[in-house]
């Protein structure tokens, strides 16, 4: 086990009817004028846009309005955001939605005090140094985006989709109320199971021993995502399963709850990034078609821990098989449950072919190789990707 400090400053407010208690936390952090961040409008459809309008009104809240937030949320509209705080005198970014919007905010709330452009952050070219307090209000499990400080942000006009993180990123409050996510639509649903699923595999599979403790927290989120999510796609207002995958969702990626002292590996995200920054495919599509090729390119590297993933995750029985066996049996028990899901297995797929690969592998190494679990150049990308087609 490597050494580590962890340090999560989120306040979360968990359980049915958390949504209502928005104006007091808002209130308790004394903000007068809030940005209001959501996405396309189903938070309008809901009813959940009124209440969060009363509630804010209800404290003497000046709302300023960012609406439209993409899907792979787009630094156009990031920039717009900025220049309400600056004009509006914004000092709360509130996010209400998924980890698209909830991303958006925080790219918001680090770029209105940076003299620069924000997407600098994004390049590595300057370091975040100070943002607007953020909050959010969670519609969708999937991203853990409501409990750290990373995002992921899209410029479109340049094909390139980027991420950041950062201590100031982290939102003051988060509340998830489970029932908000009741009417998220199945292919919503199956993509944040797969998301947050990812998330876990993504610090799993990793080369860092002595860490059975860590081992076990990932084991039992993916079982509990396992058995919650398909309970939810079959009956959408189920208020167990859609309890259990909000915060299996908010566990999976929190700046390091279930890793610390492990060294995750991060390529399959790198590597789907630079297919959506040019397909602009929802985020989990990418992840359910390239994580289990990127499990067959290196699962030899640590064959143990793709062993242990087998058995215990996925019940496959060990007696009488090699470990070649039990790992490939564990890998194809992934892909056949996404598949099952309703998750896309190919690139293809999504009318996904040959001709943008090359430029997808040189740019998921700009900053150099990626993944810890096996260091990868731009050579095992552009294989992985073949695999995936």
């Amino acid at each position: 086990m490597n050494s580590f400090t962890f340090h999560n400053p989120t306040k979360i407010l968990f359980g049915a009817g958390m949504a209502d208690q928005l104006g007091q936390q808002v209130a308790e952090l004394g903000s007068q004028t809030v940005l209001l961040v959501y996405g396309g409008g189903s938070i309008k459809r809901t009813g959940l846009y009124d209440r969060v309008i009363k509630q804010l009104h209800q404290i003497g809240a000046r709302i300023v309005e960012l609406p439209g937030v993409e899907p792979n949320p787009r630094v156009s509209t990031v920039r717009r955001g900025i220049k309400l705080c600056r004009d509006e005198a914004v000092d709360l970014v509130l996010a209400v939605g998924g980890g698209s919007v909830i991303d958006a905010a925080k790219a918001v709330a680090v770029g209105v005090p940076y003299e620069g452009d924000v997407w600098d952050f994004l390049l590595r070219k300057a370091k975040i140094e100070a943002a607007l307090p953020i909050a959010t209000v969670l519609t969708l499990s999937a991203t853990g985006s409501e409990m750290n400080g990373g995002a992921v942000i899209t410029d479109w006009e340049q094909n390139l989709k980027k991420s950041f993180s950062s201590p100031y990123a982290f939102p003051k409050f988060s509340i998830l109320d489970p029932t908000l996510t009741y009417t998220v639509p199945a292919n919503q649903t199956v993509n944040g199971i797969v998301d947050m699923m990812s998330h876990v595999m993504e610090q799993y599979f990793s080369q860092t021993t002595d860490t059975p403790l860590q081992e076990r927290l990932c084991e039992s989120i993916l079982q509990t995502v396992i058995e919650n999510g398909e309970k939810a796609l079959q009956e959408p207002a189920h208020p167990e399963a859609r309890a259990n995958l909000m915060l299996c969702g908010t566990y999976a990626l929190n700046g390091g709850m279930i890793s610390v002292g492990m060294q995750g590996d991060w390529a399959t995200h790198a590597m789907e990034h630079e297919v959506s920054a040019i397909y602009d495919i929802a985020h989990a599509e990418g992840l359910s078609i390239i994580f289990p090729n990127w499990m067959k390119y290196v699962y030899r590297d640590r064959i143990d821990r793709f062993v242990q993933f087998a058995v215990r995750v996925w019940g496959i029985e060990p007696e009488g098989k090699s470990d070649e066996e039990i790992a490939l049996a564990g890998i194809q028990a992934t892909r056949e449950y996404f598949t099952r899901i309703g998750a896309p297995s190919r690139l293809s797929d999504l009318n996904i072919g040959e001709e943008s690969l090359p430029r997808m592998a040189e740019e998921a190494v700009r900053f150099g190789p990626i993944g810890y679990f096996r260091k990868l150049g731009a050579d095992d990308v552009l294989a992985i990707l073949r695999m995936s087609l």
